[in-house]
């Protein structure tokens, strides 16, 4: 029997949500409304061009192979972007994977840069680098903590091997940009010198392919392959931790390699000297060239990071926000990028603006933000010197307009802060009894549902209360 497009849908999604996690899910797949199946294409509605852009390069190929699934081999994707949501103006966008005439077949990990029988088998023109070409110098922003390790960086794309930082070896804590450097050097090597064999591949897959060469007996293959490379990028060596056989084996890959003049780069979460597990001839290789670390990304840099995510999405987010996120959001680099796609993702499925509560609600879910102590004292300072109106008037029984907006503020921000009740916040804003209170809190929301400079100028008076 043949489905409709609703029922092949619903069969996509059952499968996405078996491979994504149930936040990526909910932010990413459930706004998602499918319209239509008309000639092989398969036509979706996103709200948004930067859902759509988003979608193109993170879950495109999970949706396609979904698609084929159950509409057929050769269905195409289209999208309904919506651009005007009062208007109900939008825009048809074909996906860039349009075209796929087969299932895609899922990879095994250890095919993923499988070392052929030879390295004569390996052209320069199939060679595959393994590289991120979204990790550059360009978007690799120097600050402080990273300077060093940067120059050196670019030192070794400039003339691989032939400086004294052979080995190069990096290391630093999780998310301060170990891998993003890597990369960054091998594709400037490769722009630069395009007849070389750059390689980058992490500790774990290395492992996995000498353990599949010792069971195939294909041992030298393995290390012939690894031995033509001509510039090799290891990522994360500390998993050869325990490893004595794997160990070994690069021990003597890394001397035919040192020997021949050819570059070595290496990443660690810990120093050569702390890697303990590892052969003390392969940690005194280790020390050889040079050491780099690579700290927690300053105040400075993590502005830098914020601004360019947010101008490469092409995307409007105040300063004070940008500087909430990087005073609070001080480890990862991976965080600061995943709260700026978080905080869109929100503001489109749930239609509110990019505004200081939002970021503070997204924040949360990834760090643990101190609770500054904000007390009845300070609320009354900041309304006060926010109005401009002194707090004798505000606590007065005066009926003026600016001044009753005020001391409905004070009592709105008092209940949402402090654990007072109604009765005893107002007594303390001019003696008024509780009713008056839940009246202020009641009215203050109505105009915050329904008044945007007004949200405005509540997230400005809450922003000073948290300094």
């Amino acid at each position: 029997m043949k489905l409709d497009y609703q029922e092949i849908w619903n069969k996509c999604m059952a499968v996405i949500k078996d491979n994504v996690t149930d936040s990526a899910f909910k932010t990413w797949f459930k706004p998602i409304v499918p319209l239509k199946l008309e000639h092989k294409e398969f036509t979706i509605q996103v709200p948004s061009q930067f859902f759509y852009e988003y979608l193109e390069e993170k879950y495109a190929d999970l949706i396609h192979a979904s698609l084929i699934r159950f509409a057929g081999i050769g269905t195409i994707l289209n999208y309904r972007v919506i651009v005007d949501n009062t208007s109900g103006g939008h825009t048809i966008l074909q996906s860039e994977k349009a075209g796929y005439n087969t299932l895609p077949k899922k990879k095994d990990i250890k095919d993923l840069n499988k070392a052929p029988g030879s390295i004569m088998q390996a052209n320069i023109q199939d060679w595959n680098p393994n590289l991120n070409e979204r990790y550059s110098f360009e978007n690799y922003f120097e600050g402080v903590s990273n300077k060093l390790s940067r120059s050196i960086g670019d030192a070794v794309a400039l003339k691989p091997g032939k400086t004294a930082f052979n080995p190069l070896f990096v290391y630093g804590g999780s998310g301060v940009g170990k891998t993003h450097l890597c990369h960054a050097i091998g594709g400037k090597i490769r722009s630069l010198f395009p007849n070389k064999k750059v390689l980058y591949i992490s500790a774990h897959l290395f492992q996995v392919q000498f353990t599949d060469a010792a069971r195939n007996n294909t041992s030298n293959d393995f290390i012939n392959f690894y031995q033509g490379v001509d510039v090799l990028i290891l990522d994360d060596v500390q998993e050869f931790i325990g490893k004595k056989g794997t160990q070994q084996t690069y021990f003597h890959i890394f001397n035919h390699l040192h020997q021949l003049g050819k570059q070595l780069i290496l990443t660690s979460d810990k120093p050569p000297v702390e890697l303990q597990g590892l052969e003390e001839r392969l940690v005194t290789r280790l020390k050889w060239g040079m050491t780099a670390e690579l700290c927690k990304p300053d105040m400075e840099l993590r502005k830098k990071i914020l601004s360019n995510k947010i101008r490469h999405d092409g995307l409007d987010i105040p300063l004070e926000i940008i500087d909430f996120i990087a005073e609070n959001v001080t480890d990862h680099v991976r965080d600061l990028e995943g709260i700026i796609t978080s905080m869109v993702a929100h503001s489109l499925v749930y239609n509110r603006e990019v505004d200081i509560e939002l970021a503070r609600r997204v924040v949360s879910q990834t760090v643990k933000l101190e609770k500054k102590q904000i007390t009845l004292e300070k609320i009354q300072d900041v309304v006060s010197n926010y109005f401009n109106i002194d707090l004798s008037t505000i606590q007065s029984k005066s009926r003026k307009r600016e001044i009753v907006k005020a001391r409905h503020v004070t009592m709105f921000l008092s209940k949402k802060y402090t654990d007072y009740s109604y009765a005893h916040i107002g007594t303390v804003v001019g003696k008024r009894d509780h009713a008056t209170v839940l009246h202020a809190c009641k009215a203050i929301q109505d105009s915050l549902d329904i008044d945007k400079s007004f949200q405005h100028a509540m997230n400005e008076i809450e922003n000073l209360l948290q300094k």
